[in-house]
């Protein structure tokens, strides 16, 4: 697809996540963008534009059914973001398919299930603090993203789907090459070709020996469901992908993002302290300010959509959810979007979606950050980042929203 003269090219690298998403914002509700590889689409930068998009029927996820550009072949497995757009499963699914997958899903991934969690969580959060006590008790710097942030969530999806905790650390690390979205070809079927390996034994290991676990659910929707509704064997597979990629990095990088806010706003870890705020309005106001996925492929017009100020989106052309826009948008919270503020009265966002594709992990990963964060706190009460703010660099994406590492001190 020819990419017109005033687009705007997306920065693959994601180094500048909120100046750029400021940008966009100020070009319109919705701006033409470059993606990686000439890709053009739609992304839509207001809050209001983006919610009522994402309920609107003429707005699809099918790329099969209604992006011309896959359907001609024009995209190929080299493409960063083939893997978001190449799965079957419910983030790709649109109408009755979509609605068929999330409830065999649903009956997989129960409330039950993730409330059993709870116990295992805070476990894990005591060990893991054990550990940083140790590792910073002489001053030395710990990087709370690689020692905290990062294995609480790889770890509770590895409990969740019953897959050994020796093989979590090769699943991190294909999650995240899917959102590197400047790597080569190389590295893009790569990491394709693995996570299906992986995946795929997880499967098999699971049919022959069930347990108690998420896997063995899916199977057994997959295996006892009659007739069309039942889950394939790929859109078994994908689901995995879809949960594990969603349910891991958007956690690590809420918990990462919140303890870089609290630790870079004093004031407003005071207020905390003080009772004037609770620490679910901390995590609402980091998905708010600091959407942990900061644009997300893709979405498909289905016809031609006309938008409040004359834009058209055409029918086939590709639209890029730009949440970490919309999250800090002015025409929703005022001219003091961009601060982070836990007493802001409105924290509404969009950063799990909306609509019938609102994440189903959503209330996993408020429960981990609501057991982490104030866990982390307590036990470190002279908490301080190790370096500068300007020193901390942003994860190579300019879909996952976070920081290559976040050095801190335990104590002064």
């Amino acid at each position: 697809m020819s990419i017109p003269l005033q687009t705007v090219a997306i920065d693959p690298t994601g180094s500048d996540i909120y100046g750029e998403a400021a940008r966009l914002r100020a070009e319109g509700p919705a701006v033409r963008v470059e993606l990686p590889g000439d890709v053009a689409a739609w992304a839509l930068t207001r809050q209001d534009v983006l919610k009522r998009l994402l309920t609107d029927p003429r707005v699809s996820k099918d790329p099969n059914k209604h992006w011309p550009m896959w359907q001609n072949g024009e995209i190929s497995p080299e493409w960063p973001l083939f893997t978001w757009v190449a799965v079957q499963n419910m983030f790709t699914a649109y109408g009755s398919e979509h609605k068929r997958l999330r409830t065999l899903v649903s009956k997989a991934f129960t409330a039950r299930r993730s409330a059993l969690l709870a116990p295992r969580i805070e476990e894990i959060t005591g060990q893991l603090l054990d550990r940083i006590a140790e590792a910073g008790r002489d001053g030395a710097p710990v990087d709370l993203r690689e020692h905290f942030a990062y294995p609480i969530p790889i770890r509770v999806i590895s409990d969740l789907f019953g897959l050994p905790e020796e093989g979590g650390e090769e699943l991190r690390q294909v999650v995240d090459s899917i959102f590197h979205t400047s790597a080569d070809p190389e590295e893009v079927t790569s990491t394709y070709a693995r996570l299906y390996e992986i995946l795929g034994q997880l499967v098999a290991d699971k049919r022959e020996n069930p347990g108690d676990d998420m896997t063995s659910a899916l199977i057994a929707a997959r295996d006892d469901e009659g007739g069309g509704t039942r889950l394939s064997e790929r859109e078994m597979v994908d689901t995995l992908v879809l949960m594990i990629s969603a349910g891991h990095e958007t956690t690590v990088n809420l918990i990462d993002n919140a303890v870089h806010a609290l630790l870079t706003h004093p004031e407003q870890l005071e207020h905390v302290r003080a009772g004037r705020a609770t620490w679910d309005d901390v995590i609402e106001e980091t998905l708010r300010s600091r959407a942990p996925v900061a644009n997300l492929p893709l979405r498909y017009a289905v016809e031609d959509i006309e938008l409040d100020d004359g834009t058209v989106i055409r029918q086939g052309e590709a639209i890029l959810c730009a949440y970490a826009a919309a999250g800090r948008d002015p025409g929703r919270h005022g001219e003091n979007a961009e601060e982070f503020d836990v007493r802001r009265a409105d924290k509404e966002h969009l950063a799990f979606g909306y609509g019938v594709h609102f994440c189903v992990g959503a209330a996993l990963a408020r429960l981990e950050a609501r057991t982490a964060l104030p866990a982390l706190f307590a036990r470190f009460p002279d908490l301080a980042l190790a370096v500068p703010d300007e020193r901390l660099v942003p994860v190579e994406s300019f879909i996952s929203n976070g920081h290559r590492a976040l050095p801190a001190r335990i104590t002064g």
